[in-house]
């Protein structure tokens, strides 16, 4: 629970800034308080003053009934206030191109440079970079665009403004509702931006769009990585495999059926026949490659709370596995809590509990090196560490971030309403083997990629930095 403090008392005079609000979030929040130490610098300018476009250059869009198609020659990937904090856009929802392309709904199209706040829901206020990669993207109506005028602001600074502490600290003070919580345009229309200088705020700039680039490379060589494991084991056809063009699953017989599992969807034809041309190349069955590392479960443990003061570590779950970085997190005690939750370099983390929605996160493959090392896991997560040299955890990422990897473990399935992944059946899965050629090459694009994502986490901690230091300095 938030207090106000009795250095920084709530005055008269704050409520008419509010818009007469009586709700106590603006006040102690630390928005009101942000604001009155903007004043003390030489100039701000109103956010509104320093954007361009659609409504100005700050603006969501209209509710409308969303017709979801998988075929990419007619439809346009579509960002929700989740999907615009990953880090790999891979599977994102596909909305119909002739509704996204219409009058009603085209200026929903993203523009590298614009920020991203979502508006709606109980996470609302948090932001994003539109990357160079996203521009063929459309964006949801819970997601407020923000699009910087070139010739008075540049973009990486604005945003790297409303990503600091005292943007923070600003757009949630602006947040209204209690069940659901929301953000309209003119709530922070008013907001006060700094203005640091031409040199200082180009130099802001730089960074933002150096880290923005890093990570459009990163998604663009993992993209990459897996074509290229398909063509090097001599599976092609399967680079760009869609499973929804396959024949259903209607009717089918069973034949050597056995205690491992009696249920219908773990023997489904699309799935045996992707099992069947993956062991038609030279492979080695999952459970091997791992006999010396790791194939399971993190352990469920007691939740400790602690602070990053006194050595705690950030718990990592499945919805912020996927994220730039993640965020929102609970930062828990390493004291008092099992090894486990920690894992080995380049593991595997498969989504392993819920249900196998077609943009859900069951199944899916992110991988942890670098500076995620620190983090802890949830038991969520299905560890996969190699255990066998010639196939490290970064070559094994080329082949799970795969539809069909995706596909073949959602048919892999036990449990009642939450679903997770069958122990027995999940080590059968043949893992198909490049020469070992090829396999050096997939596993060093992969590791360069996680360093280019482990660099732009640090140019954008650079960024921020600069920011808050020459904010600090000329407010006393």
């Amino acid at each position: 629970m938030k207090v106000a403090e009795l250095s920084n008392p709530v005055e008269s005079d704050w409520f008419s800034d509010q818009g007469l609000r009586l709700d106590a979030s603006p006040y102690v929040a630390g928005s009101m308080k942000t604001k009155k130490m903007l004043e003390q610098l030489p100039r701000t300018d109103p956010l509104a003053s320093l954007t361009a476009g659609h409504n100005g250059g700050i603006f969501n869009g209209p509710m409308f009934r969303r017709v979801y198609l998988t075929d990419p020659e007619h439809s346009v990937p579509f960002l929700g206030t989740k999907d615009m904090m990953a880090a790999d856009l891979t599977g994102l929802p596909r909305l119909r191109k002739s509704d996204a392309e219409s009058s009603a709904l085209s200026y929903l199209q993203l523009k590298p440079g614009m920020t991203l706040i979502s508006c709606s829901g109980f996470n609302a206020g948090r932001r994003a970079y539109v990357r160079p990669d996203m521009g063929d993207c459309w964006s949801s109506q819970d997601t407020l665009k923000v699009e910087p005028n070139p010739e008075k602001i540049k973009s990486g600074y604005l945003y790297a403004f409303l990503l600091s502490k005292f943007g923070e600290s600003l757009v949630r003070g602006s947040v209204y509702g209690s069940a659901v919580k929301h953000i309209e345009p003119h709530h922070i229309a008013g907001l006060p931006v700094p203005r640091l200088g031409a040199d200082l705020e180009g130099q802001i700039h730089d960074l933002v769009e150096e880290c923005a680039r890093l990570r459009a490379e990163f998604q663009s060589d993992l993209v990459g990585t897996t074509e290229d494991f398909f063509k090097s084991v001599g599976l092609p056809e399967l680079a760009d495999f869609d499973w929804h063009h396959q024949p259903r699953d209607l009717g089918f017989t069973v034949d050597q059926l056995s205690a491992v599992s009696l249920r219908a969807m773990n023997y489904g034809e699309r799935a045996q026949w992707l099992k069947r041309k993956l062991a038609s190349v030279p492979h080695r069955r999952l459970g091997n490659i791992c006999a010396q590392g790791q194939l399971k479960y993190g352990p469920i443990f007691k939740r400790v709370d602690s602070s990053y003061d006194h050595g705690g570590r950030l718990l990592v779950g499945q919805r912020q596995g996927w994220w730039i970085r993640p965020e929102d997190g609970r930062v828990i005690s390493p004291k008092h809590t099992p090894a486990g939750v920690f894992v080995p370099d380049e593991t595997v983390m498969l989504g392993g509990h819920g249900m196998p929605s077609e943009s859900g996160l069951f199944g899916r493959a992110t991988l942890v090196t670098g500076r995620w090392l620190q983090h802890a896991y949830s038991q969520d997560f299905l560890r996969v560490a190699s255990g066998a040299a010639d196939v490290p955890g970064a070559y094994l990422l080329g082949f799970f971030r795969s539809p069909v990897a995706m596909r073949l473990i959602r048919s892999m399935l036990t449990g009642g309403g939450q679903q997770s992944i069958h122990s027995e059946l999940v080590a059968a899965m043949p893992i198909p083997l490049a020469p070992r050629a090829d396999r050096d090459r997939i596993t060093a694009t992969v590791r360069a990629a996680y360093t280019k994502r482990d660099r732009a986490d640090v140019l954008e901690d650079k960024a921020l930095a600069l920011i808050t230091t020459a904010i600090g300095e000329a407010t006393g």
